[in-house]
């Protein structure tokens, strides 16, 4: 006999009288046949590496407000400006969002009902100590409780990512003492 769980209930056709349900679906026993039939189907297996927390959580379109956060076309973005326009014909307000993604500074436009829920990043800040730079612009740091790290680089990617980048070498060499600040938003 084999265990079957709730994802090869849709394989398993009602021509199959061999099958025995067993306490509210918890466990399917089979005979061989229909083992055979089974190994046919692709089996799903779960891996995870993450703590399981969400990227994202949802909030009311029309509660979100200036300087608020909301993911438009994956990314997580700031809102610079939030336009309401009346109930039209089809009974809902709509919110006009306009936001900058915070990463990469690229303006992104979206519209939705005021009543319907939107996706909102979870975002969280946290501040180190450069100990060091490297030639490939990897950086180590190091946390308030002492912890250090060493994966992650200067920025890079814009212009204005390309200034603060050199910016945190030349106060770095001049041998000032630098804080900084690290986002983390959906990855």
């Amino acid at each position: 006999a084999c265990i079957v769980f709730a994802r090869l209930w849709q394989h398993i056709r009602p021509l199959q009288a061999s099958c025995l349900l067993a306490k509210a679906a918890a466990a399917t026993f089979c005979s061989t046949a229909t083992l055979a039939e089974m190994s046919e189907h692709d089996h799903e297996t779960f891996q995870s590496a993450d703590s399981g927390a969400s990227l994202t959580f949802p909030q009311q379109a029309g509660t979100i407000r200036k300087n608020g956060f909301i993911v438009i076309k994956n990314r997580p973005c700031k809102v610079v400006d939030v336009s309401t326009s009346k109930t039209g014909k089809h009974g809902h307000a709509k919110c006009n969002f306009t936001a900058v993604d915070i990463f990469t500074g690229k303006k992104y436009e979206d519209m939705m009902p005021s009543s319907h829920n939107c996706d909102v990043p979870n975002i969280s800040r946290a501040e180190f100590t450069l100990l060091d730079i490297n030639e490939e612009g990897f950086v180590t740091l190091m946390a308030e409780n002492g912890d250090t790290r060493e994966d992650l680089t200067l920025p890079k990617g814009t212009d204005d990512s390309e200034k603060l980048a050199a910016q945190l070498r030349e106060q770095f060499q001049g041998g000032n003492e630098l804080i900084v600040s690290v986002l983390k938003s959906m990855g």
